[in-house]
C-alpha cells in the first residue's frame, strides 16, 4: 500500500525497452499498490523526469480539496446539495436552455420508491 513517505531514495536503474516502456521494479510496484496499467503521471524537472501514479496524484488533490472546504466550515451535504442547481447552469450555458423536468424538485434517492 502507498505510504506518503517524501525520502528520496535510489530505486534501480533501468532502460528504455523498444517500445519507449520502462520498468519499475517489483519491490516498489507492490509497496506502492500498483498493477498492470496504473496510470502515471510524467512530470519533468530539470534534465530529470518524476513519474507519479496517477493514484497518489488524486489522493493528493482529494485531501487539498477536503482541507480547503473544511477550512472554511463546508460539509460533504453542503456541496450536494448544490448539484442540482449547478447542473442546470452547465446544462444551460452548454444548450441555450434549461433541461427538461428542471423546474420539478427531484427527491433524494434514499426517499425514492417509499
Amino acid at each position: 500500500m502507498a505510504t506518503h513517505n517524501s525520502t528520496l531514495e535510489y530505486l534501480a536503474t533501468t532502460k528504455i525497452g523498444e517500445k519507449g516502456q520502462l520498468t519499475v521494479p517489483k519491490q516498489f510496484r507492490e509497496d506502492l499498490g500498483l498493477g498492470n496499467g496504473a496510470p502515471f503521471a510524467v512530470l519533468r524537472l530539470g534534465d530529470g523526469l518524476i513519474l507519479l501514479p496517477e493514484q497518489q496524484r488524486f489522493e493528493h488533490l482529494c485531501r487539498q480539496v477536503s482541507l480547503s472546504l473544511t477550512a472554511v466550515g463546508l460539509k460533504p451535504e453542503d456541496l450536494l446539495a448544490t448539484l442540482p442547481e449547478v447542473r442546470n447552469r452547465v446544462y444551460a450555458r452548454r444548450y441555450g436552455k434549461k433541461p427538461a423536468g428542471s423546474s420539478r424538485r427531484r427527491r433524494p434517492r434514499s426517499q425514492r420508491g417509499k
